[in-house]
């Protein structure tokens, strides 16, 4: 009797183990399809697609601090790209860069005057430790004056499509802290202003376009005038216990600010594997927080979403892949896509993405046939991805961008000769008249 109690107590404990088990995996994995993040906005962009998997408020306009410095970034490097200046092109700190640089309470890292600074010296200090001095120094070096370089930041951000923006300084100081020095053509008590939505797309932009600016960003360390400059990121890769709780893998930028208005902000980026992500929080309440709710974000889109390749190349809908062609050799030609179509989905809705053609009508005669000749592998339109599912934040870059490939035609057709041609002509003509006599009989008789 005693072993059969044995023998049930163990059973009971298995059991129990199983469920406590069972209820901790399913507690783990429903908190990680959920998400609650302590800022005002934020938001999580795919960095290949510019998909948004994730927002909170993202078009809400707030004060963006020195992530206001991610287009000045920008403009640098596109000057650079463009020749305009080079990083070994050297400048001197103007009257108005020098007062913000021995200015304390904007952090200035106290650069000289009289002094020849390479562009990739002032780059570094206003990439690396977020300097103010450095980064009014480059504006000034690429279009003369910091009013006419904000003149650029806006027309850039128009380009770019940013929906919600305003940029008064290259800094993202407020403009009653510049005083006198606020740029010429700004008002004196305005400030710039960024949405989530807008600054996930400015950086969208920077890494695509200019993806050196993260060897700026994830450098931990460097120095000036022999004075170390020490990253503003603590989600990087630091020895120092008071950072390392911050720390995320893959991360290696962007870009952090912070003003009274502002609050704590940041826009991170972080590459793994083959994926990589953009993250956006604005007015979080401390600057750990910023980066605690990064994490919040990271994990997000990493566990619950997945790069997928959802369509192959050469992928053909049933009952649209073929088209008339008018003057040639063959009556119709196959179509497909030309590359696969990939993309971020949230794991387990591969069903609900289809595609749509989206034919060239300048590809098609007035009767909707292509016209012969036609190569193989002619472009004559998009297939365009489709999504159906509950939740469809769309793509940061708005309206229109959804993810397309070409459709190319899979083989060539010939233009038929001319003997051929005529024939068929021919035929038309009589058949036309043939059909016009058996209408005119018809009306006889009815």
């Amino acid at each position: 009797m005693k072993d059969f109690f044995k023998k049930v107590s163990v059973l009971i404990m298995i059991t129990l183990l199983m469920l406590t088990t069972y209820s901790m995996t399913n507690i783990s994995v429903q908190a990680a399809e959920t998400i609650e993040v302590e800022a005002e906005s934020a938001i999580i962009v795919d960095a290949k697609t510019g998909k948004i998997l994730y927002e909170k408020q993202s078009d809400l306009k707030l004060p963006p601090a020195s992530m206001t410095k991610m287009m000045t970034e920008y403009l640098v490097l596109e000057a650079i790209n463009e020749g305009q200046i080079s990083w070994e092109t050297t400048t001197q700190i103007s009257d108005y860069a020098y007062w913000l640089s021995s200015n304390t309470s904007f952090s200035g890292i106290g650069l000289i005057q009289d002094k020849n600074y390479t562009v990739r010296q002032l780059y570094e200090g206003m990439a690396i430790i977020s300097d103010n001095a450095t980064t009014v120094a480059l504006a000034e070096l690429v279009v003369g004056s910091e009013g006419e370089f904000v003149k650029m930041m806006n027309e850039k951000a128009e380009e770019m499509g940013l929906q919600e923006y305003k940029f008064v300084n290259s800094t993202g100081l407020s403009n009653p802290d510049l005083g006198e020095y606020h740029p010429e053509g700004t008002e004196p008590n305005a400030d710039n202003l960024l949405s989530a939505r807008s600054a996930a797309l400015l950086a969208y932009h920077l890494v695509q376009d200019y993806p050196e600016a993260l060897d700026f960003s994830s450098t931990m360390r460097s120095e000036l005038d022999n004075r170390e400059l020490q990253n503003l990121n603590w989600m990087l890769p630091w020895e120092d216990n008071n950072f390392t709780q911050y720390y995320y893998e893959g991360i290696d930028g962007l870009k952090t600010g912070h003003t009274d208005a502002a609050g704590y902000c940041f826009t991170g980026t972080a590459q793994q594997g083959d994926r990589r992500l953009i993250t956006v929080v604005m007015k979080a309440d401390s600057e750990g927080s910023r980066f605690v709710q990064t994490q919040k974000l990271m994990e997000y889109g990493f566990t619950q979403f997945e790069t997928t390749e959802l369509f192959p190349a050469g992928y053909q809908l049933e009952e649209e892949s073929i088209l008339p062609v008018a003057k040639g050799k063959e009556k119709e030609v196959e179509i497909a896509t030309a590359e696969p179509l990939e993309t971020m989905i949230k794991s387990g809705e591969e069903e609900q993405y289809t595609i749509n053609y989206q034919i060239d009508e300048d590809k098609l005669d007035e009767d909707g046939s292509l016209i012969a000749p036609i190569e193989s592998g002619e472009k004559i339109g998009e297939a365009i991805l489709q999504y159906s599912g509950d939740v469809d934040n769309g793509y940061v870059e708005g309206d229109g961008s959804e993810q397309r490939v070409d459709l190319v035609t899979t083989s060539a057709v010939e233009k038929s000769n001319w003997f051929m041609l005529s024939l068929g002509a021919i035929g038309d003509f009589f058949s036309s008249i043939f059909s016009t006599v058996v209408d005119f009989f018809k009306g006889l008789f009815a």
